[in-house]
Parts: structure tokens; C-alpha cells; sequence
């Protein structure tokens, strides 16, 4: 075997039908080891073709045709590009830099166990997607399982047909049965893990029971928690048990929030990626040194495009206030009154019965903050039930008015009759409450928050889409309502989670209900055929919005100020393309204006903090609002209304405490600081190559086969050669072949994975030309192919290509996507040259190249040590 680093002379190049062109290693009878591009195969020695290698070719004194030569070249470097980094996928999104870096540093190893944790907005099912494809076509990957909310299994499915061609099925519970193979039969399978995460009829077993799957993909997978306290989620005790088993050769965790706060379920999470590294009970300081091999974290601010220039621009806050009317006023008041005699109603309580009261109360202020509507809507429902206790406690205690039996007997039949007194009391006295509550809920007839935001569409958004989040369904139909009366009944539409919403007056002062899906409302929204959308939390989870918005209105404030990041995700994601402006409202003498007063305040002195030693202050205030747990902000939220105002500071204080703390900014230093990450340094290693750089290729191989295509910019129109005709997914001819992602979705894009794109590659790489003169190139370039000679490591790919150009002292190193650019420009014949060329002087330039190519290639990041080098082709200026 050659030394590392050196051309091998000894060993024969040779072709073979099946695995292309490779080097003999070893021949043993009838039977030969040859080291192919994709490793190493024993073969039949008669099913080798002997090929001259470019040092025999240059003795002989034989060109080849360029068009043979340079064909094939362009095949290599097309796969050897796509492998490391995606770049040819058949996506229909244009790809950014920071998705193709993800691409490139996932498939570097192999198996693939990664946590991404880019912030929202950045393509997490492009990536996704980048990740498979390559693996998929080339087969590395086949069984692929993509655990998501339930909700979003038809948007991942949908997203991977149409951005990828890749076609999954859906887990649904009535195809999984004792008497069916789902596991078995689907190779690509997208599932809700709500729904698979409890094991009923046996679900685990057959899924434990199926083929190993290549790629398990979790979205979302800050659900998959374990406490150190109540234990693990059924999720996370489903992918354990998968591990376990075998079941997960690659595993990829997406979440935007991977530190809840504790750092027992972080290092749980990262055990499902590697348990033998990571685990909540092993050394935190090992664990953090190896990180940064498994986390990547890409932030808005450093996302940028081929350009350079940043993705994301900062969002613009425009805070809007109102003060109520004084029939608001007066409701607000008594409201406020209900709840604090509620809190000492609950004191009395048991723990228990306290902890149920207190949340109804929790939720009563949370309606109450939204809108008048949504709370009265709860209390009349409060109201009814209390009036079917109260009448079921009154026909109790008309049973037991006489009192009988022997003492100890009328002793209890007091003791029931007292307390289901008491009980009534209660009921009458809140019955009372409600009612006041509900007569003066009828005296406001408009509510000025939703006047107020009627005033900003028209002063700040004049026809402008506008999207308007809410958290209530009342609150939502109140919007939709006040909306259809200032601009039309037909502009309007509304998402949440039930796909149905009652209680909308329309323009005629008739009430109706509306429905339809919410991806229906969306595409409606993103086309133009409506103005406004409004939305609750609920379903605007999963949906991109920018197309045409950039207004977002928040109709109330959600009490966790990490749901107001992801509203106005919605928006400011990528394809967006002007600054995200978003409108909030508050009532400035309210109690909850006070505390988002304070909590802003606190936030931007996190943000100075993480400022102080981060490059994203603003990213990273999300993971530290995700290390907060949800009851924080209940408890400040709802505990202030029983603060008398000149505590409320220092109570503030205390309450909040543990919010960004010392802890908390050192959780994400440490995190952030050893997550993996693309910043604008990075840009200069992405290739700047696209689909349209496949064109040129595929022309020379038409033309090879002698096809003359029909070409109208990027598209392409032929005959199908014969010899590509062996599959039914190769069609005889082809009107509408296009090279351009931005093309109509019923176009035939071309790309990694398309099968004529495959019998085009698949024949080019079995040419036989190693040296030829070309029209279009300035220096002589020699063409190098560098694989591993270890052939178990723990990489997709072991093959780099690079080329050499110039001359002597002044040699430089192509990479493979630089030698498919020359390339592309040359003009290529099927005839090699008449007449002799120089073969000393080709001999010559080709030992210094050769002799400049060790340190070269420390220029490139091989991901292997032991190498071997083989001289793939020389290509010489036709003029010189």
C-alpha cells in the first residue's frame, strides 16, 4: 500500500460496472480487493477494467476527450460537495449559511447524536431536512422516525414533501393493530409523541419489536423531561426504552429551550444522546467539556446569507396604553375585590382544597386581564353550577329537617345539616358576588382596549395585514367582531386550537360562528386573501406567517413574557423581509401594567448581563426565560393584586429573585459557551454553489449521450437517453426540468436524489479519461481524490476532492466546489485534440504540483488521519 500522502504508482486504476473507478490492493486467484470511492470490495478480477492513470496516460502520450474527462470529474466533485454539505438537496427553500453549516458539522460523524437548539425562526425542519436528504440518497439512512407534537405531524409531513420530496407517513393509532406491520412497512414515519408516549394495546412492544431505525428525529424534545423529584415523562421513558433496545443508530434533538432551569433534566436529556457520557449523576465538569461535540446553537443575530448579510433585523416596539371607562373601571374593581375575598377564603382551606381555589382565581385574573368578555363568560358559567349545587344542597338538607335515631345518631344528622348549611351560605354568598360582577359586566357596552386597537390598525397600519394574538377564544371573537364592523365581514380570519369559534357579531349585529382549519387560514392570511388573522397561543403553534406580515398586535399580554418570543416568532423568521413591528397594550394603573413595568425593567438588566460576557444578549434571554418555571410568573402575577403598592417594589424583588440570577447567566455561559455555532467567520467555508451549478453537467452528459436539450434559462427539455430508460421513475422525455428552487411547485426540480440526476451521475462516474486539454481553463489543474484509508470511521463520507492550479511557487489549492466552477466554464469536445502534446513539460508541472500538495492540504478539514491520495485527472489550458 502507498505511504499517506503519496500518489500510489504500484496499483492499478481499474473500472468496475458497479462501484465505478478504483485502485487494486490485493489479487488473490480469481478474485481482486479494489479500494472504491465509497470503501473497500472484493470483486471478480474479470469484471475489472484496467484504466490508464494519469502517470501512464502522460507516458503514453494519449489524451482523452474532454468531454469524457471533465464529465466525470464534475460527477465526483457534484457528490463529494452534496455529501459534506447538502448543497444540491432538492429543497425548494433557498438555503441560508448557518442550515447548511448545520448540515455540514452534523455529517461529519457518524453515528449522528446531536441536540440543535437554534432560536425560533431559524428552519429547523429545513435542517431537518438538509440532514436527511443526503443521507437518504445515498442510502446511508432509510428508516427514518420523527417524533413532533401532535399538532405538527402534518406540518413536518407536509413540510418534507414539499420542501425535500421526502415522503413520510403518519402514525395514526387504528393502522398500528396486533394484526398490521406499521413499524415494518413504512420506512419514514412521522408520529405524535402524546400519542405513542403512553403504552396502550401493546403500542411499545411493536414498535420495540420493528427494524432499527436509522434517524430518530424529536422536535420539541424539551418535552422529554426527568425530575429528580416526580421522575421521568412517559416521552422521554419511550425514546430510553428505544436506546435501550438498539432500536436508534442517530439520534437529533430539536428544541430552542434545553435548560429548563435544572440541571438534572438537561444532563437527562443529553443521556438519551449518549448515556455513557452524560447522565444527571456524573461529573458536571466532564459532561460540560464534552458538550461541545454534541450541541449546536445557532443565534438570529449572527444568522446572515450568502452575502454576509444579516438575516434578522432587530423588532420594533411600539407599547401602546389606554385608561377604561369608568363602567370598566368600576367592574375592574369589584373584580379585584372577588379575588382578594377568594385568597381569604382559600386560607381557611385545607391544602388541598387552597391549592384548587387558588387556581381558579389564577384563572379568573388571567381571563380578566384579556378582556371584559372572557371573564364574564367564565363567571356565568361558575354561576349556573353554583345554582345546581346550591339546589342540590337545598333538597339535601329538606331530607334530614327531622331528626331521629339515638343520640350519637342526631349528633351526626346536626353536624350535616350544619355544614351543608355553611356550604349554602358560601354558594349564596358567591352567587351574590358573581351576580354584581355580571350586572356590571352589562353596563360596559364597548371596551376600550379593543377601540384602542382598532385606532393603531388605522394610524400605524393603514392596509397593512396585521396578525393579532390573544389568549381567549371570547377575547378572540371580541377582536374578530369590532374588526368585521370597521373593515368588512370578509377580511378577517382566526386561528386556534378547536378550528371553531362562536360568539362573532357581525357588521348587521347578527351572531354567528366561524370555522375552518387553521392551515386554510394561514395560507388564506400568506396569500393575501384576508387582512387581519387573529390567533390565540394555541393555534398559531407551528405556523409561519411572514410572507407578506410584518404587524403584530398583542391584544393582552401573556403572563410568561417567553409566549410574547414566540407570537412574534411568527413573524420574524426567516423569509421576512422588513422589521418585525409589534404593538403591545396595557392599562398604565393597573396592577399587571405595574409588574410588566418591573419584569421589563429586570429583563434588560439580564440582557446588560449576558451582554457583559455574550455576543446575543437578546437570544439568549430566551433560554434564560426558559429556565424559569411557569409558576414564577403565576405567582408574581397573581400574588401582586394583595401587595399594597408601596411593598409592591420590594415584594417584586423578592418574588422574583431566582429570575436571571448569578445561577441562571452562568447555566447559559456555560451552555452557549461550549455550544458549536455559526457566526460570520464561517461563511467563507460554505459553498456558494446551487442547484443552477448542476446545469452545466448535466448538458455535457446529454450531450455524451447524444441529447441536445432544449434550454429556456433554467429549464430544460430532452429525449431521455436508452440507456437511462431501466426504471419506471425515469420518464421517456422531459418538458419542464428546472434547476431553480424558486420554480412553480408543479415544475420538475432537478437535485441530489432525482433519479435522472442519478443515472447521470452513476454514468459519468464510470469514464474511463484521465488526462485532456480544455477550451476555457487559464493554468493547468490536476484533480485529486483524498480518502481515508481507515475504512470504519465515523463519517458519511471518507472521500474529499480538491484540485491543484497553477504554478510552480505560486500553486494554490482548489476545494471541490472551486473545481466544479472552472469546470462549468470550459467548452468541452467529444474528440480529443489532433496532434502530440508536451509530455515533459506536463510530467514537470504535474511532480511540483504533487510535491506542493502535502501542505495544501492542511488548508482543507479532513475528518480522517491515514489517507490515501489518487491523481484523479489532469486537465490542460487547450491553448497552451
Amino acid at each position: 500500500m502507498m505511504a499517506e500522502g503519496t500518489t500510489d504508482q504500484d496499483n492499478a486504476l481499474v473500472l468496475h460496472a458497479r462501484h465505478g473507478q478504483g485502485t487494486v490492493l490485493l489479487t488473490d486467484r480469481d478474485t481482486t480487493v479494489v479500494r472504491f470511492a465509497h470503501g473497500i470490495e472484493q470483486v471478480f478480477t474479470n469484471e475489472l477494467t484496467p484504466v490508464a492513470s494519469v502517470s501512464e496516460t502522460l507516458t503514453m502520450g494519449q489524451l482523452a476527450p474532454s468531454l469524457d474527462v471533465a464529465v466525470r470529474i464534475q460527477a465526483e466533485v457534484i457528490t463529494s460537495v452534496n455529501a459534506a454539505w447538502g448543497v444540491f438537496t432538492r429543497s425548494r427553500i433557498s438555503l441560508l449559511p448557518h442550515q447548511l453549516w448545520v448540515c455540514h458539522r452534523a455529517l461529519r460523524s457518524w453515528p449522528m447524536r446531536l441536540l440543535i437548539a437554534d432560536d425560533v425562526g431559524m428552519g429547523k425542519t429545513i435542517e431537518a431536512g438538509l440532514l436527511l436528504w443526503p443521507l437518504l440518497a445515498s442510502r446511508k439512512v432509510q428508516r427514518v422516525l420523527i417524533f413532533c407534537p401532535a399538532k405538527l405531524v402534518g406540518q413536518w409531513q407536509m413540510r418534507l414533501k414539499r420542501m425535500f420530496n421526502i415522503r413520510a407517513a403518519t402514525y395514526h393509532t387504528d393502522l398500528d393493530t396486533d394484526r398490521t406491520d406499521f413499524w415494518g412497512i413504512h420506512q419514514i414515519v412521522v408520529a405524535s409523541l402524546p400519542t405513542l408516549r403512553a403504552d396502550r394495546k401493546g403500542r411499545h412492544n411493536r414498535l420495540l419489536d420493528a427494524p432499527v431505525w436509522d434517524m430518530v428525529i424529536i422536535d420539541e424534545a424539551h418535552h422529554l423531561n426527568a425530575d429528580e423529584e416526580t421522575g421521568k415523562t412517559l416521552g422521554f421513558d419511550l425514546v430510553e426504552k428505544l436506546n435501550k433496545a438498539g432500536k436508534v443508530t442517530s439520534c437529533v434533538l430539536f428544541t430552542g429551550t434545553p435548560h429548563r432551569g435544572k440541571s438534572y433534566g438537561f444532563w437527562s436529556l443529553m443521556s438519551l444522546l449518549d448515556s455513557d457520557i452524560f447522565g444527571p449523576k456524573k461529573n458536571e465538569r466532564d459532561m460540560l467539556q464534552a458538550l461541545p461535540k454534541f450541541f449546536i446553537r445557532n443565534a438570529k443575530q449572527k444568522a446572515t446569507d450568502m452575502k454576509g448579510q444579516r438575516l434578522f433585523k432587530p423588532v420594533v416596539q411600539h407599547p401602546e396604553i389606554f385608561t377604561y371607562l369608568p363602567s370598566e373601571e368600576a367592574f375592574y374593581e369589584l373584580m379585584s375585590e372577588f379575588i382578594l375575598a377568594g385568597k381569604a377564603y382559600a386560607t381557611s382551606l385545607s391544602r388541598t382544597e387552597s391549592g384548587q381555589v387558588m387556581l381558579v382565581l389564577i384563572a379568573l385574573q388571567k381571563l380578566a386581564s384579556s378582556s371584559i368578555a372572557a371573564v364574564v363568560a367564565a363567571l356565568q358559567t361558575r354561576i349556573k353550577r353554583l345554582s345546581a349545587e346550591a339546589a342540590k344542597s337545598k333538597s339535601e338538607l329538606a331530607s334530614i329537617d327531622e331528626f331521629d335515631g339515638d343520640e350519637a345518631q342526631q349528633a351526626l344528622q346536626h353536624w350535616l345539616r350544619d355544614e351543608k348549611q355553611a356550604r349554602l351560605r358560601l354558594m349564596e354568598n358567591e352567587g351574590r358576588y358573581l351576580a354584581d360582577l355580571i350586572a356590571a359586566a352589562n353596563h360596559v357596552t364597548s371596551e376600550t382596549r379593543i377601540v384602542r386597537i382598532i385606532e393603531v390598525i388605522k394610524k400605524r397600519f393603514a392596509n397593512e395585514p396585521v396578525l393579532l394574538f390573544t389568549e381567549y377564544k371570547r377575547t378572540q371573537a371580541l377582536v374578530i367582531s369590532a374588526l368585521m364592523a370597521e373593515f368588512g365581514q370578509d377580511v378577517v380570519g382566526f386561528m386556534n386550537g378547536d378550528d371553531r369559534l362562536e360568539g362573532i357579531m357581525l357588521p348587521d349585529g347578527r351572531l354567528t360562528q366561524m370555522t375552518g382549519r387553521r392551515e386554510d387560514m394561514c395560507d388564506a392570511f400568506n396569500a393575501g386573501r384576508i387582512r387581519f388573522l387573529v390567533s390565540t397561543e394555541a393555534g398559531g403553534e407551528g405556523i409561519d406567517l411572514q410572507e407578506r406580515c410584518s404587524a403584530l398586535i398583542h391584544v393582552d399580554l401573556p403572563w410568561n413574557p417567553m409566549r410574547l418570543h414566540q407570537r412574534v416568532g411568527r413573524l420574524n423568521r426567516y423569509g421576512q423581509q422588513r422589521p418585525v413591528e409589534v404593538v403591545s397594550l396595557r392599562n398604565p394603573d393597573t396592577v399587571e401594567a405595574m409588574i410588566w413595568q418591573k419584569l421589563e425593567r429586570k429583563l434588560n438588566s439580564i440582557m446588560r448581563a449576558l451582554g457583559a460576557a455574550m455576543d446575543e444578549p437578546e437570544d439568549l434571554m430566551q433560554l434564560v426565560l426558559g429556565m424559569s418555571a411557569e409558576s414564577l410568573f403565576d405567582d408574581v402575577f397573581s400574588g401582586a393584586i394583595s401587595v399594597k403598592r408601596e411593598r409592591l417594589d420590594a415584594w417584586f424583588d423578592n418574588t422574583t429573585g431566582t429570575l436571571g440570577g448569578e445561577s441562571a447567566i452562568q447555566t447559559v455561559r456555560d451552555l452557549i459557551g461550549r455550544a458549536e455555532s455559526f457566526d460570520l467567520s464561517d461563511l467563507k467555508d460554505v459553498p456558494p454553489v446551487d442547484l443552477p451549478d448542476l446545469m452545466p453537467f448535466f448538458q455535457n452528459i446529454l450531450a455524451l449521450n447524444r441529447r441536445r436539450p432544449k434550454v429556456d434559462g433554467v429549464t430544460f427539455s430532452f429525449r431521455t437517453p436508452e440507456d437511462w430508460l431501466t426504471s419506471h421513475a425515469v420518464r421517456k422525455s422531459y418538458d419542464n426540468l428546472v434547476f431553480d428552487r424558486k420554480a412553480p411547485s408543479q415544475a420538475d426540480l432537478m437535485g441530489i436524489g432525482h433519479p435522472l440526476l442519478e443515472k447521470a451521475l452513476h454514468q459519468a462516474e464510470r469514464l474511463a479519461g484521465t488526462v485532456c486539454a480544455i477550451d476555457g481553463i487559464d493554468d493547468p489543474m490536476i484533480v485529486i481524490e483524498v480518502v481515508s484509508r481507515v475504512t470504519d470511521v465515523t463519517t458519511p463520507s471518507r472521500r474529499v476532492i480538491v484540485g491543484i492550479t497553477g504554478s510552480a511557487g505560486r500553486f494554490r489549492l482548489l476545494r471541490d466546489w472551486e473545481v466544479l466552477r472552472s469546470l462549468n466554464r470550459c467548452n468541452l469536445k467529444s474528440e480529443p485534440p489532433e496532434g502530440s502534446f508536451d509530455t515533459a513539460l506536463l510530467t514537470s508541472w504535474r511532480r511540483a504540483a504533487m510535491a506542493a500538495l502535502s501542505d495544501l492540504l492542511n488548508i482543507v478539514d479532513l475528518q480522517f488521519e491515514s489517507k490515501v491520495v489518487k491523481e484523479s485527472a489532469l486537465v490542460w489550458p487547450a491553448t497552451k
